[in-house]
């Protein structure tokens, strides 16, 4: 058998640029590049090897430096994201707390089931030098190290503490980044006298592998007896999901709204899959879902969800589907989702099941007065957003008037992201996709810091898009360094900072909740009270934008904000449009419900009364059996 010598690291390079996905026919680089931090640990490692690919061109594996590592693995993700799950960034962190601080990130794709590949480095696999730094010693084994950590947040994790031990573990790596169900962070961690060490590798390893990811067809018994489900309905409910838009069901998925009449609403993820002003789209369900489709989950008989995991934010916390006889037919590609809420589980590619199920309802269709109840709950929803975008009654513009003039200036391809804070819950009710990627809300595990980093990956997976990151002040501090990264790369992204000094969508949760907005605003400490509710702080984020090397602009109405958007669109240069907003809303009404446990004893008036609320709802609650 023919080999090679290389170090561990060399050989998992020219590995990673020999990986590629399929699916229908279309061939991509399943590892497009690596992205790093190095320090001892890597730098002689896996920084070394990326250095000898690049200067002898032996592997094509591009590198980009990050400035932080969770940050990193934020904009793996949200390329993943924008190229369907069919390509994924690697991510070396050097040993120690570089490599702890990618968890965080591990944990958002996992959650999301958006893939990345982890190489944290590891501690010496020979122990000659223990403890070195940086090192834990637990008195619980030897064997043990930080990165063991990462086990509770990845899909497949390794650690290759020989260097023959790489060849089945990057083989098991590439099956678990291309399989739909298991996809998530894999976490390979990487010993740093291991990535050093020379090994005799077959040359077989190195060969171009095409990794295809299939179409699951669906079971014909299994669809009938969903079409029989939805033939007897007379209320039913789509739910879109994400999976409708990794499959890319999003022309089948109209045609079968169109063919049935069925509404469709979707979750964060599936928003876009059928275009906002589509007669039967209906907008997001759930929590902080709109009025028409809230109104028509209250009384669905049968809910289609495809490709949804239904998370408390979808069903409301098990209230927002109100009919005690409900029942569910589930189309995902898991079965973990399909069989939820006891539904009749269709176990499938998205695309491919929502043709089975037309044609197996060919020719059945809801009746006319439901089409006309859903044509008059879309009416009334269009005017409960309209009136949020013109709220005009406070010195500082409310959130949903700057999100009302983004709905304006930005065309159906701009790709607007968002994570945390008050603004995913007004733009589920309020963003209007037309395009599956246009709306890139990470609420899988809403991640604060997710929106700057996620600006760098998604730019990347497709530079032909204007995209535009939309971040609150409480997210930007927490993780703006990726604006250094944009720079460098010279990537052109639009940020939207809306600083209102505080967290807008806490504080409201915590006045509902009877806790009087405590520790949610960005103050002084107060001589007199103790507690942090004095001035407002001297905090100048748009300086600190222009500092990490971004052009700033600054809005200090609608109207402003409107004219620094178009400057900044024609820009080519990252731009950051900051705006003050007014922290205390208004938000777009609330139409469900989301159970946060409120105190049930309190010497608080505010928490009592709201005790009462809670317990009232918790009335509604069901599981669905």
């Amino acid at each position: 058998m023919k080999t090679v010598r290389l170090t561990t690291a060399q050989a998992l390079v020219r590995f990673l640029a020999h990986q590629y996905s399929e699916r229908d026919g279309q061939e991509q680089r399943l590892i497009p590049g690596v992205w790093g931090i190095f320090g001892h640990g890597n730098v002689a490692g896996i920084g070394q090897a990326l250095l000898q690919a690049a200067t002898t061109g032996e592997a094509d594996l591009p590198y980009y430096l990050a400035r932080n590592e969770q940050g990193m693995v934020h904009a793996s993700v949200a390329y993943a994201k924008m190229r369907d799950r069919l390509a994924a960034f690697a991510c070396t962190a050097s040993t120690g707390p570089g490599s702890t601080n990618m968890i965080t990130g591990a944990a958002l794709a996992t959650t999301n089931r958006l893939p990345v590949l982890l190489l944290p480095s590891d501690m010496f696999a020979t122990r000659a030098a223990d403890p070195v730094l940086q090192q834990l010693e637990d008195t619980r084994g030897g064997d043990v190290t930080v990165n063991d950590a990462f086990r509770a947040v990845s899909k497949y994790f390794d650690r290759v503490s020989r260097p023959e031990q790489l060849i089945p573990a990057a083989l098991a790596a590439m099956r678990v980044l291309t399989d739909p169900v298991e996809t998530g962070a894999v976490t390979l961690a990487l010993p740093q006298d291991v990535q050093a060490e020379a090994y005799d590798w077959p040359v077989e390893f190195f060969r171009r592998r095409v990794w295809h990811v299939g179409r699951p067809v669906p079971e014909p018994a299994a669809v009938e007896r969903a079409a029989r489900l939805l033939r007897n309905a007379k209320r039913p409910l789509i739910v879109a999901g994400g999976g409708a838009v990794y499959s890319g069901a999003e022309t089948a998925l109209r045609a079968f709204a169109e063919a049935t009449g069925i509404p469709v609403a979707d979750t964060h993820a599936g928003k876009g899959a059928v275009a906002w002003d589509h007669p039967y789209a209906v907008g997001g369900i759930g929590s902080t879902g709109s009025y028409a489709a809230n109104e028509l989950a209250k009384d669905a008989d049968v809910v289609l969800g495809i490709g949804t995991r239904y998370s408390d934010f979808t069903t409301a916390s098990h209230t927002v589907f109100g009919n005690p006889d409900v029942a569910f037919v589930n189309l995902n590609v898991a079965r973990l989702d399909a069989v939820k809420h006891s539904a009749q589980p269709l176990v499938a590619d998205a695309r491919l099941g929502i043709q089975a199920l037309a044609g197996a309802l060919d020719g059945w269709e809801v009746a006319e007065s439901y089409r006309r109840r859903t044509r008059e709950l879309i009416a009334r929803t269009r005017e409960i957003e309209d009136a949020c975008f013109r709220v005009g009654n406070s010195p500082l513009p409310a959130q949903t008037e700057i999100l009302g003039a983004l709905n304006e200036v930005l065309d159906d391809r701009a790709v607007v992201i968002n994570a945390a804070g008050s603004m995913p819950g007004d733009l589920q009710q309020l963003w209007r996709a037309r395009d599956p990627k246009a709306y890139h809300v990470e609420y899988a595990y809403s991640c604060m810091g997710y929106e700057v980093a996620a600006g760098v990956g998604a730019k990347m997976a497709d530079p032909s898009r204007e995209v535009v990151v939309l971040v609150g002040d409480g997210s930007y501090l927490m993780m703006a360094q990726e604006i250094v990264t944009m720079v460098s790369e010279g990537l052109k992204v639009i940020i939207v900072l809306v600083q209102n000094h505080g967290f807008a969508s806490i504080g409201s949760l915590s006045e509902s909740l009877g806790s009087q907005r405590f520790g949610t605003k960005y103050r002084y400490r107060n001589g007199d009270s103790g507690q942090l509710d004095g001035d407002v702080l001297p905090v100048d984020l748009a300086a600190n934008a222009a500092s990490l090397g971004a052009d700033v602009l600054h809005a200090a109405s609608v109207e402003e904000f409107r004219s620094a958007m178009e400057k900044a669109k024609a820009a080519t240069r990252t731009t950051v449009v900051h705006v003050e907003t007014d922290l205390h809303g208004p938000n777009p009404p609330g139409h469900a419900w989301w159970d946060v446990p409120v105190s049930e004893t309190s010497a608080l008036d505010t928490t009592r009364t709201a005790y009462e609320t809670y317990a009232a709802h918790k009335q509604t609650q069901r599981h669905y059996l």
